[in-house]
């Protein structure tokens, strides 16, 4: 089956076990796709209604696919829709790394303050997700390190959280929902956009689609617990089409980290938070559009947020939200 035939007939599925549509309007969209005779204008009629009918089954929320809920290894999948759209993919490697990949023409990265770090009230994005996001939110993931350890910056709508340094990897969200990832004041911002929030965390990790000469160096990418060389770890990194793509695992060096978000063609990244307390990464099940929200960890393991950043945080996050 074609993939948009696939994601059709899940959306389908989905509205029946819903409720949104019958068993008789259901047959009519399936008679209009597979109608082959001559057009006439009761066939124009049937089909318009059938139209109508498709759009009305079409959830005005992100829908789990396949991909979403499935076990074991494999290369990308689709894993949520929206509107009938495929706008994320999940793969998950032998490893133990889970890539996410966030489509940017039908999501945008929101990113929140928490309680202590960078504390304080009134930032737009909050320590846990705010009420107007849960509509359309379809995942969250951990931010960067303490900011106390002065290797990462904060910053959203012109106030700043923690002072931003030069040359340090920097995930900038501009004004028009889109997200970039490079160095600060070399590789972003990009001329003339308006940026709305920053968030710094050590050199990038990759650029120009390179890993960082001192990837072999475990000191370098953070202060592990117990001082291990492969605790958890993430990263956030882009490709040059503009993929967001997240990588997350319980047991990777920066090395392995790295070669992951390289294997899915990402250009430019920034190392998050290290450490199992703070790598985690969820999707957001919406029960049909009906009742509260449905984490589901993604990250084989992990010890998981508590609250999973739907409850107030003490750190910085990124949720990720359909547009």
């Amino acid at each position: 089956m074609a993939l948009g035939a696939a994601v059709a007939a899940g959306l389908l599925g989905a509205a029946v076990a819903a409720g949104l549509l019958g068993a008789a309007a259901v047959a009519s969209i399936v008679a209009a796709r597979t109608q082959t005779t001559a057009v006439s204008s009761t066939a124009r009629t049937t089909r318009g209604q059938a139209r109508t009918a498709t759009a009305a089954a079409t959830p005005n929320y992100p829908v789990f696919l396949g991909g979403a809920l499935a076990t074991g290894f494999s290369g990308f999948v689709p894993a949520i829709a929206w509107h009938g759209q495929t706008v994320v993919h999940v793969a998950r490697r032998p490893s133990g790394v889970v890539l996410l990949a966030f489509d940017q023409r039908g999501v945008e990265l929101h990113l929140h303050a928490g309680t202590a770090d960078p504390g304080g009230s009134g930032w737009r994005y909050g320590p846990s997700v705010a009420a107007s996001e849960s509509r359309h939110l379809i995942a969250a993931f951990n931010g960067g390190f303490k900011l106390f350890t002065s290797v990462g910056g904060f910053k959203y709508a012109g106030r700043t959280g923690w002072p931003l340094s030069r040359g340090l990897g920097s995930i900038v969200t501009y004004s028009n929902g889109r997200t970039d990832i490079g160095s600060w004041r070399v590789e972003v911002p990009a001329p003339g956009m308006k940026v709305v929030s920053v968030r710094q965390n050590l050199p990038l990790l990759i650029d120009h689609g390179l890993p960082a000469s001192s990837v072999g160096c475990i000191t370098c990418w953070g202060a592990t617990l117990g001082g291990v060389s492969a605790p958890a770890r993430s990263a956030l990194g882009i490709t040059q089409n503009g993929t967001l793509i997240w990588a997350g695992g319980e047991h990777l060096t920066p090395a392995q980290l790295a070669g992951a978000l390289r294997s899915a063609h990402v250009v430019r990244a920034v190392e998050n938070d290290i450490n199992p307390e703070w790598v985690a990464a969820y999707f957001y099940g919406h029960r049909g559009g009906h009742g509260p929200l449905a984490p589901v960890s993604l990250v084989p393991g992990q010890t998981g947020v508590p609250g999973s950043f739907l409850a107030p945080y003490s750190r910085d996050f990124f949720s990720i939200v359909a547009r």
